[in-house]
This record gives C-alpha cells, structure tokens and sequence, in this order.
C-alpha cells in the first residue's frame, strides 16, 4: 500500500532544497523536528502554496497554477487532478486536526494524520493505514510550533521528534491560500461522505477553484479563501455507482447552495453567528458545482451554480 508519508516526505525535502527560490525559511528544532515557514516570519509565495498542495495531497495529484474569470476579471486559481481522491483528499488531505497545545492552535493536515488517526473513524470508513517512520504535516497557523508542540505531534503519530517534518503558513498568507483553494475536490469529497455517500465509490477527481487575494486578517481571509470553493469552486468526479436514481438524490444535496449558510460572503456569516461555527451550517462548506461521470452507466450529472457576485463582494474588489 502506498505510504502518504513517504511520498511527501520527498516534497519535503524538495522544498528544503529550493528554500531560497520559494522565500520559505528552514529551521531545525532543538529536538531534531524539521519546520517549515511558507508565510508566518517569511514571505513564502505562490510557488510555496504549490508546495504546501503537494504536501498534504502527499503528492498523489497533478496540481497546477491556471486563470479564472469571475465578472469579465481575471485571478489566479488552482487546477487539482488525482487517480488518488480518496488517498490524496481525505487520506492525507482533509485538515481533520486541531493541534492544541497550551497558548498554541492551529489546524493540522498531511500525511501525519495516517499515522495519528484524526479523525480514527474515516480511516476506517476508507480502509487505510499508514506505515512510516517519518511523519509530515502541514499546518495553518499563525505561530511556529516550538519544541513541546512538536513533541506532542510526534508522540500521536509514533515518531521520533527528529522524524516529524512540519511546513506552516497562515490563512493570511499567499501560499495559505493557496494551499486551501487547492482542497475544493477534497471539499466536495467530504461533503458527499457527511451525506451518506459511500466515498469509496469515487475513483477519479478533477477541481479549479481560485485563489483568494489577501483581505485582512486570518479570521477575514478564512472567510475568503472558503468563499472561492463555496461560490466558485467546480469539481468533477468519476464514480462507480449502480443506483443512478439513489446517485443523483446524493448529487442534489452535495452543492454549497443547498445549505441554510448560503448566500454572503462566510466572513459576514460567520460574524452574525457570533464567529461561533456551531451556528453556521456546516453544509456550505462544499464545491459551487458539482459534476458526476458515472461509468458503468455512462451517465453524468450536474448540480449546483456559480455565483461571482457573492466572490466579488468576499474579495472586496473595487474596480476603478
């Protein structure tokens, strides 16, 4: 079975390698743990996120830089495409981690999940285990991890601290919000598994989603870097699933616009529900369209819409 650890193990270290190029710094924890900084004390970039991308999708997809025309204007967007969705997205992927220690937060996604097993109950669902004596991990945050964070880490996953590599950008950053535009097939992934939908079914995935500039501060840019998947986000997939009618009752369910939150840029939700995630659905977090090519059959469906407006307002664009 493939190790998602090892494979990103490898970017890791490429990314060591081209440190100068990326604007990413390279440090060394006194316990031996290896950090990473794409955007927290260095400026990190576009090319950075790239990296982040390929690291947490433990290299498993084709990720790639493309144009989006959203109102006639063009932005940036990431172009995912994977033979490995369930592996590479929720696997490796899906930021299922919340990393609290003391004063310290942030959200945890790679590979070292495998190894930890947050959440233990998915990699159960999707029948996977990881075995690897190195754990990579990638976080968003706004702190580095220092000795103590990373002995925690290294302890859940069953690893030396020498063997815990960690890159870290903030949600405030270019290579943050790239790196979080790059999970619109893995957002569409989980929204169909919240709803009953046996995951396993889906073999292939391919999504673009643009890349949110920076609007303010970490709680603003979450809002706008979530914002490009729920309102622009386009993701298809390629499913093997006899029951075409049970199929697209599924489909009907998975697009963002089916959800109570649905309508304003997340940042203005979020700060009506108090910035309390309980009190927002979490049903809007899912791609704006959703295509499904069942092959069996050789039917394929589509559901969900764009909606630029809503994006526009979230980038806070002003054309002059």
């Amino acid at each position: 079975m493939i190790s998602v650890n090892e494979h990103a193990l490898d970017v890791f270290e490429e990314m060591m390698d081209f440190a100068d190029e990326l604007k990413v710094g390279v440090e060394e924890l006194a316990n031996g743990t290896t950090i990473i900084d794409a955007g927290v004390n260095e400026p990190g970039g576009f090319e950075a996120g790239l990296y982040l991308a390929r690291i947490c999708m433990a290299d498993l997809a084709d990720i790639r830089f493309a144009s989006m025309e959203i109102k006639g204007r063009s932005f940036p967007a990431i172009q995912v495409t994977t033979d490995y969705p369930i592996l590479a997205c929720m696997a490796s992927q899906y930021a299922g981690w919340q990393i609290k220690v003391d004063k310290f937060f942030a959200m945890g996604s790679g590979p070292a999940r495998a190894l930890a097993k947050k959440p233990k109950n998915l990699y159960e669902e999707i029948g996977y285990e990881d075995v690897a004596e190195e754990a990579v991990l990638v976080l968003e945050g706004r702190q580095i991890p220092d000795e103590k964070v990373a002995e925690k880490i290294a302890q859940e996953c069953d690893v030396n601290p020498e063997d815990l590599y960690i890159a870290i950008a903030p949600t405030a950053s270019v290579a943050g919000s790239v790196q979080i535009s790059a999970r619109v097939v893995e957002t569409g992934i989980h929204k169909l598994e919240t709803i009953g939908f046996d995951i396993n079914r889906i073999k292939h995935g391919h999504g673009i989603a643009p890349i949110a500039p920076i609007v303010g501060d970490d709680v603003k840019c979450m809002g706008s870097t979530n914002d490009c998947i729920i309102y622009c986000g386009r993701t298809f997939y390629v499913v093997e699933y006899e029951n075409l009618e049970e199929l697209k009752e599924f489909l009907r369910k998975a697009p963002s616009e089916t959800s109570s939150s649905y309508g304003k840029p997340f940042y203005v939700t979020f700060k009506e529900a108090g910035f309390d995630f309980y009190k927002v659905d979490a049903g809007v977090f899912a791609p704006a369209e959703i295509t499904i090519n069942e092959v069996k059959s050789g039917k394929t469906f589509s559901c969900g819409r764009i909606n630029e407006d809503v994006l526009l307002q979230s980038f806070g664009v002003e054309v002059i």
